[in-house]
């Protein structure tokens, strides 16, 4: 069984579960650059158990690709029993633990009662906790934010009773509900939960660079660091997240890789999903990838009005080689 002392050896970070990003081809190409272990996109347990694994999004959802490494599967959800049941259910599909979202700040999920609105009511997250443990061989891990809001800042107690109700590692994002990506984290709130339970403590909220990372370690005293934002259209993070973590430094991307890196995201989520799915869900990634670059602005209007993935594919080589031609 997958032991979770591995999210916490410190020879890399993990990729924070992003809905709409953190599909089986963005999970891939942050292993290559260095990712240590990755959580996919939240999973609503309800929505699973009642379409008995026949709705083909929350499929999508579930693929994997090979040499992707490490990777839990995030699932949401208020009700114990639909928690329970599909643990149960996914626990073969070959993921290697189950992770519970506490902190998502979307109004469609908190105004079900979901995600980050599960922090204003403790025993409803000890009973979801406990039931999806007991209901399944793979560890399970959980996500929480610092609180609802600034007066309600409820991290430690909720990490407890998540270490109480057998949760086995806890990820904090430093930031409220009521902050949802902006402003500044407070990582005090990591070191808080860090001096709370025994279990592992992950810190999330502003790593984008290797020296954000061993700051991070070194202020919160966490056991390991997760990075979402700062992965968007940049992989190479992780790979200079590992180095700073072994001493050494990690040179940044090429213009030209970063082009090639778009092209090959851009392939692979073709193949998971098809022509059409594959080049709407591609356009942020394409937007992250060349933000920056020398006309990334026209290109990512150009890109926009194709429709053919060949058209984009095309448009992909060409940009890449006109930043080879710039070195």
């Amino acid at each position: 069984m997958f032991d979770v002392k591995m999210l916490t050896e410190k020879r890399g970070a993990g990729l924070a579960p992003m809905a709409g990003v953190t599909d089986a081809a963005m999970r891939l190409l942050c292993h290559e650059q260095g990712a240590a272990w990755a959580v996919s996109e939240m999973l609503s347990a309800k929505g699973w158990v009642f379409s008995k694994g026949k709705n083909r999004n929350a499929c999508d959802l579930l693929k994997r690709l090979p040499g992707e490494g490490v990777a839990g599967l995030q699932l949401f959800g208020s009700a114990p029993e639909y928690m329970a049941e599909a643990a149960g259910m996914l626990e073969d599909i070959g993921f290697d633990f189950i992770d519970i979202n506490f902190g998502c700040p979307a109004p469609k999920i908190t105004g079900n009662g979901e995600g980050c609105a599960m922090m204003r009511d403790p025993g409803a997250v000890a009973a979801v906790v406990r039931a999806t443990v007991n209901a399944t061989r793979l560890p399970v891990t959980v996500k929480i934010r610092s609180g609802w809001d600034d007066q309600s800042v409820n991290a430690p107690e909720i990490a407890r009773i998540c270490e109480d109700s057998g949760a086995r590692a806890v990820a904090v994002h430093a930031r409220t509900r009521m902050q949802q990506y902006a402003g500044r984290a407070d990582w005090s709130v990591i070191r808080r939960v860090k001096e709370a339970v025994r279990i592992p403590v992950l810190g999330n909220g502003d790593v984008r660079s290797g020296a954000d990372a061993l700051r991070m370690l070194d202020e919160t005293g966490c056991d390991g660091v997760i990075v979402g934002r700062g992965a968007q259209g940049n992989p190479w993070v992780f790979r200079e997240i590992a180095a700073a973590m072994a001493g050494r430094t990690a040179p940044p991307p090429t213009p030209q890789e970063r082009a090639d890196m778009a092209l090959r995201h851009f392939e692979l989520e073709v193949m998971l999903y098809g022509e059409k799915r594959g080049m709407l869900e591609m356009r942020k990634h394409i937007a992250w990838y060349v933000h920056g670059m020398k006309g990334a602005a026209r290109f990512r209007d150009k890109i926009n009005l194709m429709q053919s993935a060949g058209e984009v594919m095309a448009a992909l080589k060409d940009f890449a080689k006109t930043q080879e031609d710039m070195l």
